[in-house]
């Protein structure tokens, strides 16, 4: 794993996390410019039983367009996606000349998980390929393990939160044990995806 994580060229960022990941998530989010040149796909586990407030509570904090996600709704630049309570959140490719899409569904729980960061991960490496990157944060599970080597073997780049920082530990050890690009503390990750904004700057 380099020290020196440098990747251009991304489309689509997948990030997931869990416990704790509110608050990491709140940084991550609120560091990247209203015109960051891809879109950020997000899964956080979440209760089934109540409605999310992620964008409410994310939107005033970041320049960022923060929406949660939709049904065929376009995924475009600039924009974070929040899963929905209850959802898996997938990603569908668009016809010819049309962006991808969001997808929805109420299919069986993955890793004890609806949303699942696995189903995120997998389809969204189906669609973006090497113009993916996967992100895991925080967590308590192993949600995010199988997706993160999904987005590798598709070409794609996988960050992980160093575990000795990150608020629950167990996610991220899976994610890097199954295979990571880069194991980086949450300011590292932070850096990385700016650093994409830099590599399509003037």
């Amino acid at each position: 794993m380099s020290a020196q994580p440098s990747r251009p060229g991304v489309s689509a960022v997948a990030v997931g996390a869990s416990a704790g990941g509110v608050e990491a998530l709140i940084r991550l989010l609120s560091a990247l410019p209203a015109d960051w040149p891809a879109a950020l796909l997000v899964v956080l586990h979440l209760p089934r039983d109540r409605p999310s407030l992620l964008v409410d509570l994310f939107a005033p904090r970041c320049a960022l367009r923060v929406v949660e996600a939709i049904d065929k709704e376009p995924i475009v630049p600039g924009t974070a996606y929040i899963a929905p309570p209850d959802y898996h959140f997938l990603v569908e490719a668009g016809e010819a000349g049309e962006p991808p899409h969001a997808a929805l569904s109420v299919d069986d729980f993955v890793q004890y998980s609806r949303p699942s960061i696995d189903v995120l991960f997998e389809s969204a490496a189906d669609v973006f390929g090497p113009r993916l990157a996967g992100v895991i944060l925080t967590g308590a599970n192993d949600d995010g393990a199988a997706g993160l080597r999904a987005v590798r073997r598709a070409g794609g780049v996988g960050l992980v939160q160093d575990p000795d920082e990150a608020h629950a530990s167990a996610m991220p050890i899976a994610s890097r044990d199954a295979g990571a690009d880069f194991v980086l503390p949450l300011a590292g990750i932070v850096h990385w995806l700016q650093s994409q904004h830099e590599a399509v700057s003037p």
